[in-house]
């Protein structure tokens, strides 16, 4: 009878208990906030007077800027949530790094419509203001330097 010993495999105990936080494409450090607060429409009169006399055009043409198809803000008339604006709110607001929920995508959604929209727009206007400004300054605005545990998994 042969005796066989197995080897002793050390298991790290490194356990992940959240989510890694997005870097906002800009290039902007630690923003967190929206640039501007929801009522703040005064701060992009063409957007406003846009958004207040044609509000589906307007919804249309800040979904096309965020990427995503520009006919989606015509569901937000057949819910009682308009998923549109929630699911443009919240990319926005992910893609920045700026803090938040659902929860209160939800809110602005449904209790402040055309602010909400406004603000997406002048948000978008402005982290794309800045990303243009920095990414001249820099020679390489869209990568970043990875981190000693992304090298690690990468390699």
């Amino acid at each position: 009878m042969h005796c066989f010993t197995t080897p002793v495999v050390k298991m790290q105990s490194n356990v992940v208990l959240g989510q890694p936080l997005s870097v906002p494409s800009d290039g902007s450090e630690g923003a967190g906030q929206w640039s501007t607060g929801l009522c703040d429409c005064f701060e992009d009169l063409d957007d406003c007077c846009l958004a207040f006399w044609c509000l589906p055009v307007f919804a249309c043409k800040t979904s096309s800027a965020a990427g995503v198809c520009p006919c989606l803000p015509l569901l937000d008339c057949v819910a009682c949530v308009p998923p549109a604006s929630l699911a443009v709110r919240a990319s926005v607001r992910e893609r920045y790094g700026i803090e938040g929920d659902v929860w209160s995508d939800c809110f602005y959604g449904c209790c402040c419509y055309p602010l909400s929209w406004c603000q997406v727009s002048r948000e978008m206007k402005r982290r794309a203001a800045s990303a243009s400004v920095s990414s001249s300054r820099m020679h390489s605005a869209s990568y970043y330097r990875l981190t000693a545990t992304q090298r690690a998994h990468v390699c």
